[in-house]
């Protein structure tokens, strides 16, 4: 059985270099504000991969984060983190098979996405909330999650999740004066150090999920679902964690009655 160069090698001086021995870099995301540096790869049998390595103390601690949450949930939306490997000695860098799409940060793949037919849009919301409960069933909360992770291919209408690397168990106390992520998703304990971070932080950012996939137009001057689904996610994202649904499960039961 022939080794696999991406899943059987354990360290590497450089995450390029050993690329371009392996197969070719068709793709590069070079300036991140994570602080990772990535690839994506084809080997000669023409599988791709995508290879993402830490470059920063605080882009390796997000790794070292995402793998652990890797080892624990795996659902058919999220891209999963296959392979870890040594680059010199101090970083890391993981593999991940690469998957087509665009990133729904982008206004324009976002427009595009707002112009599909409605069915299309709610199987899209339906695969982020089904992963979630996988990640409330392991224990884990939602950190810094935004249209940044959500990958569409427009050609397989299919949506995957990616760049996970926050999500940690839950609840814990904010120790800093803010968690990443973005302001358009977060929910008001994600400012204020000392706040329990805990699922009813998921179920808000799922809320603003739906309300944004959902969105009629720029700036939210419409909502494209029904006035029960926007009573579900105004429930969701009430400013007191306590007024929200108590979790994931019980937010998705919400919102499938309704829809």
């Amino acid at each position: 059985m022939t080794a696999h160069p991406l899943l059987d090698v354990d360290e590497i001086p450089g995450t390029e270099p050993y690329l371009r021995t392996v197969g070719q870099v068709f793709r590069s995301f070079r300036e991140q504000d994570s602080g990772c540096l990535s690839h994506g790869v084809r080997l000669p049998d023409g599988t791709r991969w995508f290879v993402k390595e830490a470059t920063t103390d605080r882009a390796q601690r997000s790794l070292d984060r995402a793998w652990s949450f890797h080892r624990t949930v795996r659902h058919p939306a999220i891209v999963p983190q296959l392979h870890r490997i040594t680059v010199g000695d101090r970083r890391t860098a993981v593999v991940m098979p690469w998957r087509d799409g665009e990133i729904l940060y982008d206004r324009t793949a976002r427009a595009r996405f707002h112009a599909l037919p409605l069915a299309r849009a709610h199987h899209a919301l339906d695969r982020i909330l089904d992963a979630h409960l996988a990640v409330e069933a392991a224990g884990q909360v939602a950190v810094d999650l935004y249209d940044g992770a959500f990958l569409y291919d427009f050609a397989a209408h299919e949506l995957h999740l990616i760049d996970l690397d926050e999500y940690r168990p839950g609840p814990f106390a904010l120790t800093e004066d803010r968690l990443p992520g973005s302001t358009r998703f977060m929910a008001p304990e994600e400012w204020r150090r000392g706040a329990t971070i805990d699922l009813r932080t998921t179920v808000h950012v799922l809320g603003r999920t739906a309300r944004l996939l959902l969105d009629a137009g720029p700036g939210e001057g419409g909502f494209r679902g029904t006035a029960a689904q926007l009573a579900v996610v105004e429930r969701a994202t009430c400013a007191e964690p306590g007024e929200r649904f108590d979790g994931v499960r019980e937010l998705v039961e919400a919102w499938r009655a309704v829809s």
